[in-house]
């Protein structure tokens, strides 16, 4: 299908094509963006078997109807574009590699020719230098690889010519980038800690700690990414990944970025990731593989867990108890919300019966629905009415000993076959249900705030937790119409884990003079996609909570990065906890 708004053959000229010098990640993408607007496109790539891997995506495409691959020509031979009338340089981020390339165009292309390199890291000028005609040179910035609606930034030297950036301007609009000023100094930061986070998400698939569709789904549903971190790395490709972590292993000295044994395993393997078909997920060349589904879920579930759980009880009157509990009652389980007190008890009914009526008002669920929905709700304030529950949610506070409490309660008043859950974030569930006396029949389900809204659970399993056990909380998840993601008991589970010790990156690059809080979290949010910088977000979620969850997780995993920066703890001393208080990273 062709893209509309600028006619890409106007900018090169007529009878001309676009030339793309390099078929990796970021060269295929541009390829298959100039292929979708009709006009010829000439790739190519010193490596034969990449040519040929493209050439058969392109088909694959085409023949699905989702491409026009008869306006490209594949080669190895970088004559091809003796007529170009723009070429885009995309080969390995390497100095030399990138100065041969582009003394190569400079001879074979016409002196009209605008040469793009898509360098995002190397110094710009000495490569326009280094081409022998540095006025027909021009950067195209991009931090992941394009897509259309994604951000680049068209980056000139002193001595580019005005000409040569229109040309890259119109050409990047005409094939659907988005022209964005992302700086050099915030670009790299984002990409600093972006790489650090990918290396610890390739640390937990290494110690087997969840599979790589958990973690991608979890991160994706979690903290709203548009990709996984897994998945992401497959974009970028395996091999850009790890020499992008070795550079900054060998420029800072930090061991955050020496590349974990697994990827350059996979490296040497030659699983770069989409590019050759495989990499932490494999490719059909059809699309991405994904979580599996609430719906793929119940087909694939054995007769032993057809609907498992009847009667939930939910234990707590909070805000996360009260949406567990309409969460439930929406799914048609019976439900018994237990409060500490008569009035706390009612205060709970009528939140609840508000926010269905807000979701009827919304279009979420129908009226019947919610009618449905408050005749199966029962609030009380008398814990032994928990007694003939099947599944028993812990809602309450984030403190340790009040929750082994709850357990010991729960312990003596639920019927021996009751499972037990508790909801904590990042506390022990062993340690928090332990005093209830069943560690077969405990586990973790950590929703997410807000219940209704957010569909994902962790689904945490003690040494103890019985395999029957996780089977029935994974059913019982999808039959709420939630993705659960497996993990075992260990502090911050997938997305806290993965989560704040890039916060916490983020807070120690303050030290660095260069950085400027605000491009920071532009860079972050334009170049990747994410919903909010890592500045913003942490003045959402509280630097007081961020700095208890750091705390918690360097407690448990002391080499991890995940040691609260001190300046997080002087900010929080002075009050400074982020939005609640109107003071924090940023200006409120």
């Amino acid at each position: 299908m062709r893209t509309r708004g600028i006619d890409v053959q106007d900018i090169v000229g007529p009878g001309r094509a676009v030339g793309i010098v390099g078929l990796g990640t970021v060269g295929e993408s541009l390829l298959n963006m100039v292929v979708a607007t009709g006009c010829p496109v000439v790739g190519v790539d010193h490596d034969p078997d990449v040519v040929t891997r493209v050439g058969q995506r392109l088909k694959r495409k085409d023949s699905d109807g989702a491409g026009e691959s008869a306006s490209c020509t594949l080669t190895t031979e970088i004559t091809a574009l003796a007529d170009a009338g723009v070429v885009v340089e995309a080969v390995a981020e390497d100095p030399a590699a990138k100065r041969d390339v582009l003394r190569r165009l400079r001879q074979v292309c016409p002196p009209d020719t605008a040469i793009v390199t898509t360098s995002s890291s190397l110094p710009l000028f000495p490569l326009g230098t280094a081409s022998g005609c540095p006025d027909r040179i021009v950067g195209l910035r991009m931090v992941r690889p394009p897509a259309r609606g994604r951000c680049a930034e068209v980056v000139r030297t002193s001595v580019t010519s005005d000409e040569t950036a229109d040309v890259a301007e119109r050409l990047a609009t005409a094939i659907g980038l988005e022209l964005a000023v992302l700086g050099q100094r915030a670009s790299d930061f984002a990409a600093r800690l972006v790489h650090s986070y990918l290396n610890r998400a390739v640390a937990m698939i290494a110690e087997g700690f969840a599979s790589p569709r958990d973690i991608d789904t979890a991160m994706r549903l979690g903290c709203g990414l548009p990709s996984g971190p897994l998945e992401l790395i497959d974009e970028l490709g395996v091999d850009g990944v790890h020499d992008c972590l070795e550079s900054r292993r060998r420029h800072t000295g930090e061991e955050a970025f020496r590349p974990v044994p697994l990827l350059t395993s996979m490296l040497r393997g030659n699983l770069l990731g989409r590019k050759t078909g495989q990499g932490f997920h494999g490719y059909d060349g059809r699309g991405l593989p994904g979580a599996r589904t609430p719906d793929e879920w119940d087909r694939t579930r054995s007769p032993a867990t057809d609907r498992p759980v009847g009667h939930v009880g939910v234990l707590g009157s909070g805000t996360m108890a009260r949406g567990i509990a309409e969460v439930c009652a929406t799914a048609g389980f019976r439900v018994t919300l237990v409060a500490r007190s008569t009035d706390k008890a009612q205060s709970a009914t009528k939140a609840i019966e508000a926010s269905l009526v807000r979701a009827v008002r919304r279009g979420r669920i129908t009226p019947a629905r919610k009618g449905a929905a408050c005749a199966a709700l029962a609030t009380v304030d008398d814990v032994s009415a928990l007694f003939d529950c099947d599944l028993v949610i812990e809602a309450v506070v984030e403190d340790l000993q009040v929750k082994r409490a709850v357990f010991a309660q729960l312990g003596e008043v639920c019927r021996p076959g009751t499972i037990l859950a508790t909801t904590t974030s990042s506390l022990s569930v062993a340690a928090c249900t332990a005093p209830a006396g069943r560690p077969g029949r405990t586990l973790g389900l950590h929703f997410f705030n807000p219940a209704p809204v957010m569909r994902l659970v962790e689904l945490v399993r003690t040494p103890d937790t019985a395999d029957h056990v996780l089977d029935v909380g994974r059913a019982f998840c999808a039959d709420l119409g939630k993705v659960s993601v497996a993990c075992p008991d260990r502090a911050g589970f997938i997305v806290n884990r993965l989560l704040f010790p890039y916060l916490a990156d983020a807070v120690r690059l303050l030290d660095d003079a260069a950085l400027d809080v605000e491009a920071l979290d532009t860079a972050v949010q334009r170049g990747f996609g994410y919903p909010m910088g890592p500045f913003a977000l942490l003045d959402v979620i509280g630097l007081d909570v961020s700095l208890a969850i750091l705390e918690r997780l360097h407690a448990e995993f002391p080499e991890a990065g995940c040691e609260p920066p001190a300046v997080l703890g002087e900010l929080v001393s002075g009050g400074h906890l982020g939005r609640k208080t109107g003071r924090g990273l940023r200006r409120a």
